[in-house]
């Protein structure tokens, strides 16, 4: 299965970047990662909140469209252990989904017609975290769901 991440802007501290480039060339060995980085312009940041989910309806339609399950990283989602989510990764290699799409939103989540076009939604928390860190969150639990899967040391528990 190939995982396709989608993220709205790109990742700006240098320690979240580096962090990320780490878990993506752990991730290489049980998958083929491809992030994808939807640049929003700065300008549209000074428009209202449903002005901006729109803009960025708009650029994410371009990848859903055609995408064969959208998952959505979203506060209100289902909360995995993350034992739970690496069963839930073997559900979906199971399945033999190709191309698994995951979607980590701006600022403000995502629209409503976003929403409906997700498959299911996933929370990492039900703290809020800034849509920057949660790109290095879950990253990280992918690479340990598969760590899991492959009965690998990383885990403990």
């Amino acid at each position: 299965m190939k995982v396709q991440l989608i993220q709205i802007d790109k990742t700006q501290e240098k320690w979240l970047v580096e962090g990320l480039d780490n878990y993506i060339s752990r991730l290489k060995h049980y998958t083929d990662l491809k992030i994808i980085t939807i640049e929003i312009p700065k300008k549209s940041r000074q428009l209202s909140i449903p002005q901006q989910l729109q803009i960025e309806e708009k650029e994410l339609d371009k990848y859903l469209l055609t995408a064969e399950r959208v998952l959505l990283l979203d506060e209100n989602g289902y909360q995995h252990s993350s034992i739970g989510f690496s069963e839930y990764v073997q559900k979906l290699l199971m399945q033999r989904i190709k191309i698994l799409t995951i979607v980590i939103g701006g600022p403000y989540g995502f629209s409503e017609a976003i929403h409906k076009r997700a498959y299911e939604k996933i929370g990492l928390s039900k703290m809020t975290f800034s849509h920057q860190m949660v790109r290095l969150f879950f990253v990280e639990q992918l690479y340990r769901a598969f760590s899991i899967l492959n009965h690998e040391k990383y885990h403990h528990q």
